[in-house]
């Protein structure tokens, strides 16, 4: 649901019990947020206010970010004006997204000061506003110029809360009184009263398992409503997942476990979401820069199979010129637009078109000359096909983890190992600097007792390990398997290497070697096939070529099982 009237209110509940605490720590990890830290009673609290137009929200967390060398202009203002101060009160205005925190502290002569900061959760007009004792602006995170539309919201403004047209539900009188609102004229719940939300409304719903309204139906929804609502006084309030893909809360009757209960349980929520969300929109980014180069790559073996198509018919440019030279003495030295021959390689005559600006003679030198040049672009171009069908599968490999990976960890590594290679080189430099504060050192080293994070299977007793991007596969064939130990990797096919952990003098059976194989190709493009291939062999068969791109390697004596990998056992 959204974090509307209703949870503003039940939040703002459990603050209270910060009632005393001092303010200790104020940082702005980025444009959007604020994190206050508070102390009480032996105790450190950290409030996060976010102000992001899709997850506003306030409530404390365990989860501290990460904050900027220098300090924002309005964090420094917070800073001189809250630091030191205690919670007087937290409050809120009926069911408005609105949050009051009263602070009251001493100056520097021990005079009494009292600052107002004011939290509007109101989608993409949030704004965090620190007020004086005469309610004046002295700072606002979003200034706001005066308008027909909007408040003016700038310093040295006395400032106004905002209005709405909606009704207040706690200022209802009765049943009688929500129905004639609600009903009369045909208006929904949400567009009557203010700080109910719809996602509310329609997950209330679903609880109350009411399929259509009519006056029995809302008077169950009235009185669900003020029990909700009268709960987030009392703390009695728990919290819900209602998706099946956990993108979604819903606020229930319950009791608690902690004064802070539903401050922590958001907090989980809300840190879960936006991890997955800069997760995607973290490896989508990296993803559509790695598609825009594979496209180029495309573009480029395109271009230069039409080159060797041009260079099939060179060959018949040389029997010309051949044909011309040898029949010199009987051709009359004059411009013609063809000539025929005979071809003493098939006993035939043929007609060879010519260009009549030019004799013969000048004709066979211009046939010798321009096989001459295909022949040296037959020779260039295939060089140039063979590496970038290498580029390709590379590329492609690099697709394969990024649509695999599940987490911003996995795709930092991939995104070290492609700014590594000199064909992402300037593709990856502005992301560099974007992503600098995501970007970490390899921990893969020539120690074996490095600490690396395979995919890990038990088989019977046995340990398969399973790369998770290239320069891990490369780590774990190459440096940290035994040379005895088993290697796995579907044929012709993108996909992890794997390691089968093999004991000295160890006996398997070939059931052991059939779920490897269906582990391995599950872990390959091939995972929705029925039928893949898989080799294996011993990895001091598997060697690396000088040169080779990160994952590639070339192996012999191997063996091929054929499996399907939705029968994988994990």
């Amino acid at each position: 649901m959204a974090f509307d009237g209703i949870v503003t209110k039940a939040i703002a509940s459990e603050l209270q019990n910060l009632s005393g605490a001092r303010i200790d720590k104020i940082f702005q990890p980025n444009k959007n947020t604020i994190l206050l830290g508070f102390y009480l009673d032996g105790n450190n609290y950290l409030l996060n206010i976010c102000v992001d137009a899709v997850n506003y929200r306030i409530h404390l967390t365990t989860h501290p970010k990460s904050n900027p060398k220098v300090a924002p202009n309005f964090c420094m203002v917070l800073r001189k004006h809250l630091l030191g101060l205690r919670i007087k009160n937290i409050i809120t205005n009926n069911l408005e997204r609105l949050v009051i925190i009263d602070f009251e502290g001493f100056d520097e002569v021990d005079d009494i000061i009292s600052k107002r900061l004011i939290i509007e959760l109101m989608g993409k007009h949030c704004n965090v506003i620190l007020l004086d004792e005469q309610n004046t602006i002295i700072d606002s995170l979003r200034h706001i110029n005066n308008d027909e539309s909007t408040r003016a919201i700038v310093p040295h403004v006395r400032y106004t809360y905002p209005t709405t047209s909606k009704d207040n539900f706690l200022a209802c009188l009765d049943f009688e009184d929500f129905y004639h609102k609600v009903v009369s004229p045909s208006n929904t719940i949400y567009d009557v009263y203010n700080g109910i939300s719809k996602s509310f409304i329609e997950a209330s719903k679903q609880h109350l398992k009411i399929n259509t309204w009519n006056e029995s139906t809302l008077k169950d929804m009235y009185e669900y409503l003020q029990k909700i609502i009268n709960s987030t006084d009392n703390g009695l309030l728990n919290f819900e997942i209602i998706s099946s893909k956990k993108k979604d809360y819903f606020l229930v009757e319950g009791l608690n476990s902690s004064p802070f209960h539903l401050n922590f349980l958001l907090d989980d929520f809300y840190y879960q979401k936006e991890s997955a969300e800069e997760f995607r929109v973290y490896r989508d980014s990296i993803l559509k820069m790695i598609l825009d180069l594979l496209k180029k790559y495309q573009k480029r073996l395109f271009h230069i199979d039409e080159k060797l198509r041009s260079c099939e018919d060179m060959d018949i440019y040389q029997l010309y010129g051949e044909l011309i030279t040898a029949n010199l003495y009987q051709i009359k030295s004059e411009n013609v637009t063809e000539l025929t021959l005979d071809n003493y390689y098939t006993n035939q005559k043929i007609t060879i078109p010519l260009d009549s600006r030019y004799s013969p003679s000048v004709n066979a030198k211009r046939f010798f000359k321009k096989y001459q040049k295909l022949k040296n672009t037959l020779q260039i171009v295939t060089l140039q096909k063979e590496e970038t069908l290498k580029e390709l599968d590379y590329i492609e490999s690099i697709v394969y983890e990024l649509e695999n990976c599940s987490s911003v960890e996995d795709v930092t590594e991939i995104f070290e190992e492609i700014s590594e290679n000199v064909i992402f080189k300037e593709k990856t430099k502005h992301y560099k600097k974007q992503k600098k504060s995501k970007i970490k050192k390899s921990s893969l080293t020539k120690n074996k007792n490095v600490s690396f994070n395979p995919l890990k299977y038990t088989i019977d007793g046995y340990t398969l390990l399973v790369g998770r991007n290239n320069k891990e596969n490369d780590f774990l064939t190459l440096k940290y398997a035994k040379k005895t130990d088993l290697w796995f990797h579907t044929k012709d096919i993108h996909g992890s290497h794997a390691i089968l952990q093999l004991f000295n003098n160890s006996s398997f059976d070939d059931t052991l070697l059939v779920k490897c194989a269906e582990i391995v190709a599950f872990h390959s493009k091939a995972k929705n096939s029925s039928n893949v291939p898989v080799d294996f062999c011993e990895v001091k068969f598997v060697k690396k070529p000088n040169g080779a791109k990160p994952g590639m390697v070339i192996y012999t004596n191997q063996k091929t099982l054929y499996v399907d990998p939705k029968s994988k056992i994990v």
